[in-house]
C-alpha cells in the first residue's frame, strides 16, 4: 500500500514537473514573438515606399528594394554615423576595460586599507543620472574646446562606463582563489604580472561581459551625442537617425532603414558572444 502511495507522488511530482515546463517553454515562446516580431515588422517596412507603407502597413513587401538603404547609408550619412560610432564605442570600451579591470584589481586584491570605501566611491557613480551633470560637462568641455569632437564624447562615457565594470570585475576577482596568487608571488611574480598572468586569464568572462555592456550601452547613447555634437560629420549613429523625422513630415520607412542598419551590429554581437554573456551572468549570480 505504502508503496502505491509513494508511486502516485511521484506520478504527481512528474506530472507537476511536466507542467511547469510546458508553462516554461510557453512563456519562453511568447516573449520571443514580442521581442522578435516588431523587428520583422520594421525590416518589413523598410522595403516598402511611404506611400504603400501608409496604406498598407501591416502587408508584406512586394519585392525587397533596397533604395532607402542607400538613401538612409549616403544622403542620410549613416555611413560617417556608423564609423563614429564605432570608433566613440571600441575607443571608450577599451579605456575603460584597462583602467576598471585595474582598479577592480587592486580594490578586489591588493587589500589596501581603504578598499571597501573607495568600491563605494566608484558604486556612486551608477546612482547618478547623466542629466543632472549634463549642463555642467557641456560648459567645461565648451571652455577646454572638446566639443563638437569625438574625445568630447569619449571622456563621459567613459567616466560612466567605469562604476559597472568595476563592480562587475571586482566580484571576478574576488572569486579566484588565493592559492593561485600566492603561489604566483612564491614564484617571483609583481603585481602587475599577477594581474596580466593570473587575474585577467581566469576573470576573462566578467572582461567579456562588461566590454559587450559597455559598447552597446555607448552605441545605443543619444543624450550625450545630441548635445555635445552639432556638425554632422562627427554625429554618431543614434543622433543621424533622429534627422529622418521632420517637423512636418517623416519618411518612416527610410527611418525603418536606419534603424535596421544601427541594430545589426549589436545583434551580431550578441549573437556571436551569446554563450559568454550567459556563462558570465551565471557565474556572477552565484558569488560571494
Amino acid at each position: 500500500m505504502k508503496i502505491d502511495v509513494d508511486n502516485s507522488m511521484v506520478e504527481k511530482d512528474k506530472t507537476k514537473r511536466k507542467v511547469v515546463k510546458i508553462l516554461i517553454y510557453a512563456l519562453l515562446i511568447f516573449l520571443v514573438f514580442v521581442y522578435i516580431l516588431p523587428l520583422l515588422w520594421i525590416l518589413m517596412s523598410s522595403m516598402k515606399d511611404n506611400a504603400v507603407f501608409k496604406s498598407t502597413p501591416w502587408d508584406l513587401p512586394k519585392s525587397f528594394n533596397v533604395d532607402n538603404y542607400v538613401f538612409a547609408w549616403t544622403k542620410g550619412k549613416l555611413g560617417i554615423a556608423t564609423l563614429n560610432s564605432f570608433i566613440v564605442s571600441t575607443m571608450t570600451l577599451i579605456i575603460a576595460l584597462i583602467v576598471g579591470s585595474m582598479a577592480a584589481f587592486a580594490i578586489a586584491r591588493l587589500r589596501f586599507k581603504f578598499s571597501k570605501l573607495v568600491l563605494t566611491y566608484f558604486m556612486i557613480g551608477m546612482m547618478i543620472p547623466i542629466h543632472c551633470v549634463l549642463f555642467s560637462l557641456y560648459t567645461q568641455f565648451a571652455s577646454w574646446k572638446l566639443t563638437d569632437s569625438l574625445p568630447g564624447l569619449i571622456i563621459p562615457y567613459v567616466a560612466f562606463s567605469l562604476p559597472i565594470t568595476i563592480y562587475i570585475m571586482v566580484g571576478f576577482f574576488e572569486s579566484i582563489p588565493n592559492e593561485l596568487f600566492e603561489a604566483a608571488v612564491i614564484d617571483g611574480c609583481s603585481v602587475p604580472r599577477l594581474f596580466t598572468t593570473v587575474g585577467l586569464p581566469l576573470a576573462k568572462t566578467g572582461f567579456m561581459v562588461t566590454g559587450l555592456m559597455a559598447f552597446v550601452n555607448n552605441w545605443n547613447e543619444l543624450l550625450f551625442a545630441t548635445v555635445f555634437i552639432s556638425d554632422d560629420s562627427r554625429k554618431t549613429l543614434p543622433v543621424a537617425l533622429t534627422k529622418f523625422v521632420g517637423p512636418h513630415s517623416t519618411n518612416y520607412t527610410q527611418m525603418f532603414a536606419g534603424i535596421v542598419i544601427a541594430v545589426i551590429p549589436t545583434i551580431i554581437v550578441y549573437c556571436i558572444f551569446a554563450n559568454q554573456i550567459v556563462e558570465g551572468l551565471t557565474a556572477g549570480a552565484v558569488k560571494g
